[in-house]
């Protein structure tokens, strides 16, 4: 495994092919203070965070919920929050968990705090990737490591599908015996996250908040909002994604209408 030099290297991702690290060069630049309509949320994995680094007690996060809600920027926020204070952020696909206990074994020894970030985890029926997580989240022969922690992201509250035949209590033809049982161990992943945080669509007045920080002092606030409305009706979702697309394609003519 490629040797990473962690004093000096906030992020890196695992490449399965050449099984390296590679170095994030150029990280996304989002604070914590651009996120709005979370508060809640990022109240909490603050504190779970901050206690991590201070070496106390702590837990495994899940943030699942609608897509476009800051999931994956809450946790980009907190590597550049923390990175001075030793939080350093390996992101692993799910593809690559098997080779997770291995990246795991080469930074347990290791003075800096480690989170491992899954974005957008999910398991379909037959996957079973999900195994090697347990390693880490519970350990096995050998204590899950003390200076790791794992944050993942879903859509999913439980990680995997969830069919109402699951709820059937009736035997049918070629249903697993103990039908319980197997349910139990599909969703007892998300089990092991001690702390779910859950991400909703926002509402209107909220995603105009998003605009607004986003566009800053504009002339023709009313307009700004007509035009972001118009756009969320056509993307059909309400979120921070979307007030972020929404500056992206319209801030060159907004830039005409700035406030004094």
């Amino acid at each position: 495994m490629h040797e990473i030099d962690w004093r000096s290297t906030a992020a890196a991702i695992w490449r399965s092919r050449s099984r390296t690290l590679r170095p994030v060069r150029h990280p996304d630049p989002v604070r914590l203070d651009d996120l709005l309509g979370i508060d809640t949320q990022k109240g909490k994995l603050i504190q779970n965070t901050e206690r991590f680094l201070a070496g106390q007690p702590c837990n495994h996060v899940l943030l699942w919920g609608s897509r476009g809600t800051g999931k994956s920027s809450i946790v980009k926020a907190l590597l550049n929050e923390y990175a001075p204070r030793g939080l350093r952020v390996i992101e692993v696909d799910k593809d690559d968990l098997v080779d997770l206990p291995e990246i795991v074994d080469d930074i347990r020894e290791r003075s800096q705090r480690f989170i491992v970030y899954c974005d957008d985890l999910s398991f379909e029926d037959g996957e079973n990737q999900y195994k090697h997580l347990k390693t880490v989240l519970e350990g096995s022969l050998e204590l899950p490591p003390e200076n790791v922690r794992i944050y993942a992201t879903s859509n999913r509250r439980h990680l995997v599908p969830e069919y109402m035949k699951d709820n059937e209590q009736t035997r049918v033809v070629n249903r697993e015996l103990h039908h319980g049982d197997a349910v139990e161990e599909r969703i007892s992943l998300s089990d092991r996250f001690g702390l779910g945080l859950s991400f909703y669509p926002i509402d209107e007045a909220q995603y105009f908040a998003i605009v607004d920080h986003l566009f800053g002092p504009v002339s023709d606030r009313e307009y700004l909002h007509v035009r972001a409305r118009r756009f969320s009706m056509e993307k059909g979702v309400r979120s921070g994604r979307t007030a972020r697309q929404f500056y992206n394609q319209f801030v060159g003519e907004f830039q005409g209408l700035a406030g004094d």
